[in-house]
């Protein structure tokens, strides 16, 4: 028998980076459109800005400053911007969002070396930079004008309904909305985090196309739900029920396409599970004990600098060898 041998790889696939990425733009397309109708043609406008200027940067990067002449675009840096522009509200001028984009790609990304490299989510770290940076536009919110073809100077603020929660009790929340509002994304808030179903369609487009584990979105939204429960039968006036907090906030974007980023989570499937739990766990300590009504950018990030402590501690036995 005559045998051949190579070089690894030995396992070959006809997927690349690009398509991956691609998936995910087409997996954030319903929540982009949603927030298109809810907030005004402006969201769309900032989606585009996000996503342009994000390869933009990063061509710039590559070929002028790291002399890479060959360098061609694979569409990570779109999908950090696009991420990002859903990730701010849409009173937010543009030229903050650009600010945060060159932070995200330039600074979170590259300073470590670039794709596969960053310790922490580009799109979440620029997103607190912002908040700290700006936060006045950061945090004033809109009330759904629930138009195509509305402007954000047609708007009018709103509180968010975690801060309604936090400031005013959780009686007062479901006077001025109710669950179906929360689920489709008729409330206040960021761009692309209101519209929990059309996240969840598009998460399931993602899960469909093998571009994505569910184990961390499963352990990340199974806490919230089980610590909501507990906190709930204490106090459900100042705590809110569990569906609340399922469906209002960032959760679902946070869960679904922020946590489950492939370089800045766990590689294991047990590392995994304790991923998603400490980032349950830390939202809603942060949404309940934290000074801001929310914690999904803040769990996200704490989580993703304990990353390489969790992949050390559940590395897979060797076969054939002891543990030591």
């Amino acid at each position: 028998m005559k045998l051949s041998t190579s070089s690894a790889p030995h396992v070959r696939t006809k997927d690349s980076t690009s398509k991956i990425m691609l998936d995910v733009i087409v997996a954030l397309v319903p929540a982009v459109i949603a927030g298109t109708y809810f907030f005004g043609l402006y969201a769309l406008v900032l989606s585009v800005i996000g996503m342009v200027s994000a390869e933009l940067i990063e061509l710039f990067i590559m070929r002028v400053l790291r002399k890479d002449k060959s360098f061609v675009p694979n569409g990570s840096a779109a999908v950090t911007g696009l991420l990002l522009a859903l990730n701010v509200s849409a009173a937010t001028p543009w030229w903050v969002l650009v600010i945060g984009v060159v932070f995200a790609i330039a600074i979170v990304k590259h300073a470590f070396g670039g794709l596969g490299q960053n310790i922490f989510n580009p799109a979440l770290a620029a997103r607190v930079f912002l908040l700290v940076s700006f936060p006045t536009a950061m945090t004033t919110w809109y009330k759904p004008i629930n138009s195509f073809a509305g402007w954000y100077t047609d708007a009018q603020t709103t509180a968010t309904p975690l801060a309604i929660l936090k400031l005013q009790g959780f009686s007062k929340v479901m006077e001025n909305t109710n669950y179906l509002d929360l689920a489709f994304g008729n409330i206040g808030g960021c761009i692309g985090e209101t519209s929990a179903i059309l996240l969840f369609i598009g998460f399931m487009y993602l899960l469909f196309r093998g571009r994505i584990k569910v184990i961390v979105p499963a352990t990340y939204i199974g806490t919230v739900l089980v610590v909501a429960s507990i906190f709930y039968s204490i106090n459900p006036e100042r705590f809110g029920s569990p569906t609340f907090h399922l469906l209002a906030g960032g959760l679902m974007l946070g869960a679904l396409f922020m946590a489950t980023d492939m370089v800045t989570s766990p590689m294991t499937l047990k590392g995994q599970a304790i991923f998603g739990v400490g980032c349950g766990v830390l939202t809603m300590l942060i949404r309940y004990l934290g000074g801001y009504p929310e914690g999904v950018s803040l769990s996200i990030l704490l989580m993703n600098g304990l990353v390489p402590i969790i992949d050390r501690h559940t590395q897979p036995k060797i076969f054939g060898r002891r543990k030591a």
